[in-house]
């Protein structure tokens, strides 16, 4: 565990960090987020560019949950 904290490895879980990176994302893409209402496969874009703001290190799971709750997916 160590070894993965001091590597900057640590998986975030922190809900509130993983919403303030989606919110932040759905927000600065106002044209993705209607092409997703769609075609809700591009939700998997919207979990891309989270998981690339949080330098990969969000749950991808709980990512994918929010995006498409927040976008009514």
């Amino acid at each position: 565990a160590e070894l993965v904290e001091s590597r900057g490895m640590k998986q975030v879980t922190d809900a509130g960090a993983i919403e303030e990176a989606v919110n932040k994302v759905i927000d600065d893409n106002p044209d993705q987020v209607t092409k997703a209402k769609d075609n809700p496969k591009l939700a998997g874009w919207f979990v891309g560019q989270v998981m690339k703001a949080t330098g990969g290190k969000a749950n991808p799971k709980a990512v994918n949950e929010l995006v498409t709750k927040k976008l009514g997916l």
